[in-house]
């Protein structure tokens, strides 16, 4: 069996099982996968390993889907689903009986625990004692009449299993380590462990990258491949995305659909470069589009370490997309969110002069939107914590004459923020008395943009009028 894969077109694949959503983990899986294939100029294949009947459903599939395009991870051959080749599975298990490396294991569940209790008992480790395995001069019990058999696959005995794994390095396990994997269980249905290992054989996988949550599959994997006369793929286990707290990612960290941070308003390009540096570097670049991403990856910079997930470092990155964007997108994009929050950005200042305001302060297109939606909404003031501001001494003069000075100055930005410096000289204010009741004033929150670009947008009308219902309070 040859491991040698350097004549040979790169082929990788992402083999997601659809029982839930792709979340940030699958997602670097399918990326890195994805990006090695696109770096080799080969081909990446997607596979739904969908042998879970109970829990896998076509929602989870849709959601697969969606995510894989909302990150533009495009692939070259499928999407193949395991279901749909359950004949081939079955075909090359009774290959492996025909030879002798598989055999029918008649074992109830009730006597696989007690094996299980008993060998617990024993300090023993736990694992199928081999009562069915057909050895040399070895007498089997008479099959049972009312038990349907599994298959069980012939794991050597002795010996180990090696590979030189992409990221971790030459890997050894022994094959006393191992009892024998059941590969169809008594319906017939063959296993996950089997059908990964056909399936990698006949797709011509060359590089299986994967998490190392896998690592305890791949030398049974390995075995069974070489049973089979398959040709065995280079293999690199990534590791772990922890949360911020060193704690495995969960809900609570953002563990969710690739899709829902479409919803907070996350933008694609984005998430694959955050993602591409979760366990992988180059030097120390940060910031690199999907094309430098091709041409550096490589598995020569995979990290053998868990990567920890950090929200505000997503949102930094995100920040950056979103200022290298291009105008007419996020106006587009903003356009939709503020129509689906019944904000019609029709009736106030052009939007696009609000976007030129409010994106240096925008991490996500979801606070892009709510710090627009401010020029088109009447706010709401919280009058209790407008009158403490307010009460300050030579606050409420200073904003009745800088109402005052509205009148006459010229609308523009420059001309605003001459009034606003004028008006807190005169009273010996500093900057923070006079803007921040201000800002409550026009907009019903204490932090927004500049003052002065706010109320350039707001218009002379609009401004005045709130300002004087704000000193009434």
């Amino acid at each position: 069996m040859s491991t040698d894969h350097q004549n040979q077109t790169v082929r990788t694949r992402f083999a997601p099982s659809p029982t839930g959503y792709l979340h940030l983990g699958g997602a670097r899986t399918a990326l890195y996968s994805w990006a090695f294939a696109r770096h080799h100029k080969g081909q990446f294949i997607l596979r739904v390993e969908d042998t879970d009947v109970e829990r896998s459903t076509p929602e989870a599939v849709q959601a697969i889907m969606d995510g894989m395009a909302w990150l533009n991870l495009d692939y070259d051959e499928g999407p193949f689903f395991q279901m749909q080749r359950m004949d081939r599975y079955r075909a090359m298990i009774d290959k492996l009986l025909e030879k002798g490396d598989a055999y029918l294991c008649y074992c109830t569940q009730e006597e696989l625990n007690q094996m299980r209790e008993k060998q617990r008992e024993n300090g023993q480790r736990i694992r199928y004692d081999g009562t069915w395995r057909p050895e040399a001069g070895k007498v089997l019990p008479t099959p049972p009449a009312d038990v349907k058999p599994v298959v069980r696959f012939k794991n050597p005995l002795s010996g180990a299993v090696t590979w030189d794994d992409l990221v971790k390095g030459p890997i050894s396990i022994n094959n006393e380590e191992m009892d024998d994997l059941i590969i169809a269980r008594q319906d017939g249905t063959p296993t996950y462990n089997f059908c990964v290992v056909v399936d990698d054989w006949e797709m011509k996988i060359t590089h299986v990258i994967r998490g190392d949550d896998h690592i305890n599959n791949t030398p049974r994997q390995i075995n069974i491949l070489k049973a089979l006369g398959g040709d065995q793929p280079i293999y690199g286990h990534i590791p772990m995305i922890l949360g911020p707290d060193g704690e495995k990612l969960s809900k609570r960290h953002g563990a969710v659909s690739v899709v829902q941070y479409h919803e907070e308003g996350f933008l694609p390009d984005a998430m694959v470069n955050y993602l591409a540096r979760l366990g992988w570097s180059h030097g120390d670049d940060e910031l690199f589009g999907r094309e430098q991403l091709i041409e550096w990856f490589d598995s020569t910079n995979l990290s053998k370490s868990a990567a920890q997930f950090d929200p505000e470092k997503l949102k930094w990155v995100n920040a950056h997309y979103m200022k290298q964007a291009p105008k007419e997108v996020l106006l587009s994009d903003l356009q939709t969110r503020l129509e689906k929050e019944g904000v019609n950005a029709f009736e106030g200042p052009k939007l696009a002069d609000v976007l030129d305001v409010v994106l240096e302060r925008a991490s996500t297109l979801v606070q892009l939107r709510d710090e627009a939606a401010l020029f088109y909404k009447v706010p709401s003031v919280n009058v209790e914590e407008l009158k403490p501001m307010l009460e300050e001494a030579g606050v409420r003069a200073a904003l009745a004459e800088f109402n005052e000075g509205l009148n006459s100055v010229e609308w523009n930005v420059e001309a605003l923020s001459g009034l606003v410096k004028t008006t807190i000289k005169n009273h010996g204010l500093k900057m923070p008395k006079l803007a921040m009741p201000l800002r409550l004033m026009l907009t019903g929150i204490t932090q927004t943009p500049s003052i002065d670009k706010v109320m350039n947008l707001l218009g002379k009308h609009t401004v005045q009028t709130r300002i004087a219902q704000g000193l009434q309070s």
